[in-house]
């Protein structure tokens, strides 16, 4: 069974780089839309991870490396999420429906030592999935011609994490982290333009090939009092940010012979720039109280700070911004057995996220609320915490005003983790 199950971790890799997400029309601008986090436990929770030390020895936090000192079983998790996004704006009172079912997290952690602790994972980052096409029709006032213009924006492609997290109990109260994230991938934008009266089109295309590496450090301090209650305080930064991002942009007229194959083909401008400034820095601070193996509750506060993205040809300046979130977990009672619900895992949360695009002075928020629980398999107990994973996820992002764009999004997470004592040699047969 544990053979199966490493197997099954490297080959579903594949299927996680090559499959398709769906994302809002936002996903236009710079890298696509960004995952904020993929992990069910993480997101039902409204986001916190800053200062949240898991009470049980299955859960690694790759939030905050430093998060683990709890963390005793190795870890496999393998998650899915499916994604429902509803798309509304005044403009001509356009409605339109997206979803996407897709391979959103696979990790593997475990113990090198009571004081060392290791995870890998692997999940998408942002990603780019949109087709927008808008004509309009003019009627010349002299000649009462009306002529149909059209605009088609197109975009796809994913962009890709690797990380890599250690972390290090120094005491009993105090600990620090070390990941270091590896993003790779391609990304692909279209914009065509055309009239009912030319016979080609004219195309504005941009391709951006990435392959960016940076490193988060985390530290945590966490006391406990005669009573079993827990207060956490945690701190991440992620810096140091080393990029090979190539953008490639094109400006042509072509007419399409076929389904997606360009014929007569005149380059009006053609030029490669390369950028180091894809994913900059980032800070996040969080404090959390709770009782063992009962409750926690926690806020969380994250910053990024803006960068300038090639898009088009011209350069997109996305804003500072900065995400709150509160939210965390309740335990009924681990020890009744008679009662199955007693010994689920209920996750709880809500965040609000000052967006970084801003479009005709309009800011593109996001708010939400989230849930989830953790349901232990029969045999699971309080030092074995495995099970299956759901969450949900519930909000906004966007605006009417300006004939912007408003999306309401419900998404729906599940996934597996299998924790045991696995790959360590037996002292005693």
């Amino acid at each position: 069974m544990k053979k199966i199950l490493v197997v099954s971790f490297i080959s579903v890799g594949y299927f996680l780089n090559a499959q398709s997400l769906s994302n809002s029309p936002y996903a236009v601008y710079g890298i696509g839309d960004v995952k904020y986090d993929n992990t069910i436990e993480t997101s039902s929770m409204g986001g916190i991870s800053t200062a949240f030390i898991s009470d049980f020895t299955s859960n690694f936090n790759f939030g905050n490396p430093a998060n683990n000192s709890n963390f005793e079983l190795t870890s496999i998790k393998l998650e899915a999420t499916n994604e429902n996004n509803y798309f509304k704006t005044d403009y001509n009172n356009t409605k339109s429906t997206k979803h996407s079912t897709y391979l959103s997290n696979i990790s593997i952690a475990f113990p090198i030592s009571s004081k060392v602790k290791m995870g890998l994972l692997y999940q998408p980052y942002s990603s780019k999935s949109y087709e927008i096409i808008h004509t309009e029709t003019i009627k010349d006032p002299m000649t009462e011609q009306e002529t149909i213009y059209g605009n088609k924006f197109k975009g796809s492609g994913t962009l890709n994490t690797a990380q890599a997290a250690i972390s290090y109990k120094v005491n009993s109260n105090f600990s620090v982290g070390a990941r270091a994230n590896f993003y790779f991938g391609n990304l692909y934008d279209l914009n065509e333009f055309t009239a009912s009266n030319a016979e080609l089109i004219n195309g504005y295309e941009t391709k951006n090939s990435i392959k960016n590496f940076n490193f988060t450090l985390g530290s945590s301090y966490q006391s406990i009092d005669r009573n079993d209650h827990k207060l956490t305080i945690g701190a991440t930064a992620t810096f140091g940010n080393t990029s090979n991002m190539t953008t490639e942009y094109v400006n042509s007229t072509y007419y399409y012979s076929d389904v997606d194959v360009k014929a007569n083909e005149s380059i009006i401008e053609k030029r490669s720039t390369s950028s180091n400034n894809l994913l900059p820095l980032q800070a996040s601070v969080g404090v959390g109280y709770g009782s063992e193996n009962q409750w926690f509750v926690s806020g969380q506060i994250d910053y990024k700070k803006g960068e300038s993205v090639s898009y088009f040809g011209n350069s997109f300046d996305f804003k500072d911004s900065y995400r709150i979130s509160a939210g965390g977990w309740y335990l009924p009672n681990y020890n009744n057995f008679r009662s199955y619900f007693s010994r689920v895992i209920y996750r709880y949360g809500a965040f609000y996220e000052k967006g970084s695009i801003e479009l005709a002075g309009n800011s593109i928020n996001k708010f939400g609320i989230s849930a989830g629980v953790m349901l232990p398999f029969k045999n699971s107990n309080i030092s074995r915490m495995s099970g299956l994973e759901i969450g949900v996820e519930l909000g906004k992002r966007g605006t009417l005003k300006d004939n912007l764009i408003n999306q309401n999004f419900f998404n729906v997470k599940v996934g597996f983790n299998f924790a045991d004592r696995w790959f360590r040699k037996q002292l005693y047969n």
